[in-house]
């Protein structure tokens, strides 16, 4: 990243990390003059209140609250994990992959250098952080789409893109404009949430799908995000629903909780590929979402039996990186 997006997108990680890896409500001038030094009380107050909006427009829980409840003090501002993480509501299987972008989206490349660093100069001024809020979503997801960037950058820009989209079932793409409200993960793919301009209404785009280069169009702060707006849900009712498929898969002991939680059935104790550690059997009969994404999360803990183009699709996934490296090794 670079210039005014890079230092914005940094900013918002920045206000981000120190809401969630602190337990206690974090005082407004602290806040300032962490992540806000030296600007005016004009600009500061501007600059702080977008970035605020644009986190909860992302699906971001800012909570405001009294730092001592015993006074009527300045509203202090924080990020519960417990409310950040997916809630604990009764979901489908396919629905429980429904995310917010911020989750996890700071382990994309581009952004963890800004994460690092966020941390560090926290960690740097004293401020007591508890990393381990920052692990709150499993599984670990990847924002591989060449389009994703584009798209991100947009929507905290707030900057119109136009994009040619080849829709299912579709022989040849079509030019789309779009004022981005959001991307998000759901049923394993990434979905970018916005106003389709040309038909003016909501719409949802599958970003695989997106064909050649997406690009901005038009002016940072051009538009705004329709107030109440959860994306989350708009992706939920528009996006195509979640295929589902009989899924077994041999899962090391003491591993893969995140498959044990939507496991109908386990059975423990079985022979596995490496006959030093115990391994349990899982079957799903619902499927898993992102099935190929969230099985290469668990790493050699967790071995596909069927069916068998999924056991397939992880085998080429993990020879072609297996292959990417040799390369990059050579």
């Amino acid at each position: 990243m670079s210039g005014s997006t890079g230092k914005k997108t940094e900013r918002l990680l920045n206000l981000l990390i120190m809401l969630l890896v602190q337990r206690r409500f974090v005082p407004k001038e602290r806040i300032r003059s962490i992540l806000y030094p030296g600007a005016s009380d004009e600009a500061f107050e501007k600059m702080f209140e977008r970035d605020k909006d644009e986190l909860r427009s992302l699906g971001v829980p800012i909570e405001v609250g009294q730092i001592d409840a015993y006074f009527d003090d300045e509203p202090g501002y924080r990020i519960r994990p417990d409310e950040f993480a997916l809630p604990a509501i009764d979901l489908e299987a396919d629905e429980a992959s429904v995310i917010a972008l911020a989750t996890k989206v700071w382990e994309h490349a581009r952004l963890a250098d800004a994460t690092t660093e966020a941390v560090r100069k926290l960690v740097a001024l004293g401020v007591p952080v508890d990393v381990s809020a920052l692990d709150i979503v499993e599984p670990r997801l990847t924002a591989d789409e060449p389009s994703f960037d584009v798209f991100l950058e947009a929507t905290t820009e707030r900057t119109p893109v136009e994009f040619d989209y080849l829709r299912s079932g579709g022989t040849a793409p079509t030019r789309r404009h779009l004022q981005p409200w959001g991307v998000v993960r759901y049923s394993g793919r990434w979905y970018v949430v916005g106003l389709d301009t040309d038909r003016g209404a909501e719409r949802v785009f599958r970003l695989s799908r997106v064909q050649g280069e997406a690009t901005k169009a038009g002016e940072p702060g051009s538009y705004d995000v329709p107030p109440g707006t959860d994306v989350r849900e708009v992706a939920r009712r528009l996006a195509p629903p979640p295929t589902s498929d009989r899924t077994v898969v041999l899962v090391r002991a003491g591993s893969g909780y995140a498959l044990r939680r939507n496991a109908d059935e386990t059975q423990a104790g079985v022979p596995g590929p490496d006959e030093r550690t115990a391994w349990d059997r899982l079957v799903l009969t619902r499927g898993i979402p992102g099935a190929a994404d969230e099985i290469l999360a668990h790493g050699a803990d967790v071995v596909v039996e069927e069916p068998a183009w999924l056991r397939e699709q992880v085998v080429q996934r993990l020879s072609a990186a297996i292959g990417l490296t040799a390369g990059r090794a050579s």
